[in-house]
C-alpha cells in the first residue's frame, strides 16, 4: 500500500481563517484532498475531522503534518499522548514550525533528533495549555465585568431537533453510526452532544 500524507488545519472558531495554513500546506507539496480542515476549539483531541482523520484515513508508514504544535490541540497532556499513539503506530508527524521534525538524518542517529524533539515537544506543548488557561482566564474576567455592568445575558439555548436527536440515537445503539457521525447530523461538537444527551435523558 501507497504511503500517504495528510495535512490537518485547525481553527478555534468560525471567525479565524485557516488560509496561512493551508497556503503554507499547498507550499509543502499538498492537494485540497489531502488538506482536513476543521474549525474548533483545541481544548481537548474529541473534535469529528480530526478524529475521523485519525482513525479511518491515516495507517502505519503515513505522515501527518500540522502547522505548528498548538494545531494538534491545546493540552500538554493530550498532545503528548496523540505523539505517543502516532509513534506506536508507525505514523510520522511532521510540524512545519518544529523544522527538527522535517531532516532526513542517517538511520544510526534517528536518536539525536528524537532528544531534541522530546525537549521541543514538551516546551511547546506547555506553552500551548498555559495560552489556552490564559484565554479561558480572560474570558471569565469579561464575563465578570459585563455581569457586574448588566450586560453578560450567557449563550442562548442550544436548539436541537428531538425527532432527529431520537432517531440518530437509535441508530446509535445498534451501532449504525458513531457518536461522531449523531454530532456532525446535528451540527454539534462532540462533548456538546453528550450534554444534549444527558439532558434528554438518552443513555446506553
Amino acid at each position: 500500500m501507497d504511503k500517504r500524507t495528510y495535512y490537518y488545519a485547525r481553527v478555534s472558531s468560525k471567525s479565524q481563517n485557516l488560509a496561512r495554513q493551508i497556503e503554507a500546506f499547498k507550499k509543502d507539496g499538498a492537494n485540497d484532498h489531502d488538506i482536513i480542515t476543521e474549525q474548533q476549539s483545541g481544548k481537548n483531541m474529541d473534535r469529528p475531522e480530526y478524529q475521523a482523520m485519525k482513525t479511518h484515513m491515516l495507517r502505519p508508514g503515513d505522515t501527518l503534518v500540522v502547522m505548528s504544535l498548538d494545531r494538534l490541540g491545546r493540552n500538554k497532556e493530550a498532545i503528548k499522548e496523540e505523539l505517543r499513539y502516532y509513534k506506536e503506530h508507525h505514523i510520522r508527524v511532521r510540524i512545519l514550525d518544529l523544522p527538527t521534525t522535517n531532516i532526513n538524518v542517517p538511520q544510526n542517529q534517528e536518536w539525536v533528533i528524537d532528544v531534541v524533539n522530546n525537549i521541543l515537544i514538551e516546551v511547546l506543548s506547555a506553552m500551548a495549555e498555559q495560552e489556552r488557561l490564559t484565554i479561558r482566564k480572560r474570558q471569565a474576567e469579561g464575563i465578570a465585568i459585563a455581569k457586574k455592568a448588566g450586560k453578560y445575558k450567557g449563550k442562548p439555548p442550544l436548539k436541537i431537533d428531538e425527532d432527529k436527536l431520537r432517531k440518530l440515537f437509535d441508530d446509535y445503539k445498534v451501532r449504525k453510526i458513531t457518536k461522531v457521525k449523531m454530532a456532525k447530523e446535528l451540527g454539534i461538537s462532540r462533548p456538546t452532544l453528550n450534554r444534549v444527551l444527558d439532558r434528554y435523558g438518552l443513555k446506553i
